[in-house]
């Protein structure tokens, strides 16, 4: 199998960037392109009260954006400095991380998506969710996730 198109999403956290390596790999093996995703979503667990929070919901995603956008902007010229040919930049807004990523991946009809996890395990897994469990359990096409080693507390 060769991969022509990869979306690899990213978030703000350290094993993304190991994402990015795998992903870079794989673009340089198989000569192909590279999206770089990452989506704005407002924590539902964050204000209870939507209409008292609202301008700090908005300043919130105000900076989530800005700071996505470095980011991505970011990872895009490291991966065009190290030789990767084409690459592409997405911020997806509103929605879940994982229908952001699935939506993506269906719209840019790319054939895999490249992604961290943080290994969350039992409670923290159940709390939290997995935004990479839930991508892996529903996508049709490959998904590669890079699972981190490093526990979290």
């Amino acid at each position: 199998m060769a991969y022509q198109h990869i979306l690899l999403a990213v978030d703000d956290s350290p094993i993304s960037y190991a994402a990015v390596e795998h992903a870079e790999k794989l673009a340089l093996a198989f000569n192909c392109k590279i999206t770089v995703t990452s989506v704005i979503a407002v924590d539902p667990f964050k204000g209870v009260d939507f209409y008292k929070v609202a301008p700090a919901v908005t300043q919130y995603l105000l900076e989530a954006e800005k700071n996505a956008l470095a980011r991505l902007k970011d990872i895009q010229e490291t991966l065009l400095h190290h030789g990767v040919s084409a690459v592409d930049t997405k911020v997806v807004r509103e929605v879940p991380p994982a229908t952001g990523i699935l939506n993506a991946a269906d719209e840019l009809n790319v054939d895999l998506i490249v992604m961290g996890s943080h290994g969350r395990t039992g409670f923290k897994k159940f709390f939290l969710g997995s935004v990479a469990q839930e991508v892996l359990s529903i996508c049709p096409l490959p998904v590669l996730i890079i699972k981190s080693t490093l526990s979290e507390d």
